[in-house]
């Protein structure tokens, strides 16, 4: 009941709002020193578990972070000019506490947060459809986004077709590491048959250890980089950084032809 109060009260923006307020409130029950959150830079006793199979210590009490959020961070902070103002971004389903950091540090107008719901980004933007000219950006995010977008090869012609020579993407999705293919069956249409199939009820495919040459242009170099393995064991383990099938980060460099 409290959950249609809210919905016919609040909009969607006030409810993610609301659900934040909460979460800080009851982070205060997770008191300790045991785990590291570095997107608010907050210490606890234990991570929440989370997911369709809970992954244990997973997210965040306080700021509702996931595994891949908290080490994605790692790298933009420590690997990348993301934070050095001018650098044009272009951020797909932006991670509320990466957006604000980002924002913090970016010029007016460089910075765009895009989502098609425009409850969680700035700029509602359809992935196969960008509305910027040709090498614009020198930075794209893209974390699990293609596994939920039905033309994955129309979406990653575009992000190369904006980024500048020389620009980055920055690339992650769900992966079955022990498929060398990845999973695509046009007769699962429902949510319910999705989760059966792909694991989560919004995907479309389920991709496998294949992902970085779905994403190979002739234009484009692609690394693999699991990020985890340059961090010491103890800021894996105090991060809490997940076990790679969401974590792995494809680094996409658009080069001259």
């Amino acid at each position: 009941m409290i959950k249609k109060i809210a919905r016919a009260l609040l909009t969607e923006r006030q409810r993610n709002e609301l659900l934040i307020f909460l979460s800080q409130l009851k982070s205060l029950a997770y008191t300790g020193d045991t785990f590291y959150c570095n997107c608010c830079n907050k210490t606890f006793s234990k991570f929440l578990p989370y997911g369709n199979q809970p992954r244990t210590n997973a997210r965040c009490p306080w700021c509702l972070s996931l595994e891949r959020t908290r080490l994605l961070l790692c790298y933009l902070e420590r690997e990348t000019s993301v934070f050095t103002p001018g650098k044009k971004i272009l951020h797909f389903a932006p991670e509320r506490m990466i957006r604000k950091k980002i924002r913090q540090k970016a010029r007016r107008g460089d910075y765009i947060a895009a989502d098609l719901n425009p409850a969680l980004g700035d700029m509602v933007v359809d992935i196969t459809q960008i509305p910027f000219p040709e090498e614009y950006f020198d930075y794209i995010i893209c974390s699990h986004v293609l596994g939920h977008v039905p033309d994955e090869a129309k979406a990653i012609d575009e992000m190369y077709r904006v980024l500048k020579p020389g620009g980055e993407a920055l690339v992650m999705t769900v992966i079955d590491l022990s498929n060398p293919a990845t999973y695509e069956n046009r007769d699962v249409t429902t949510p319910e048959e999705r989760l059966v199939h792909y694991g989560e009820p919004d995907l479309v495919r389920l991709h496998g250890t294949d992902f970085g040459r779905r994403l190979q242009r002739a234009n484009a170099q692609v690394e693999e980089i699991d990020y985890s393995l340059r961090l010491t064991e103890a800021e894996r383990r105090r991060l809490s950084t997940g076990n790679r099938e969401r974590e792995l980060i494809f680094r996409c460099v658009k080069t001259t032809l």
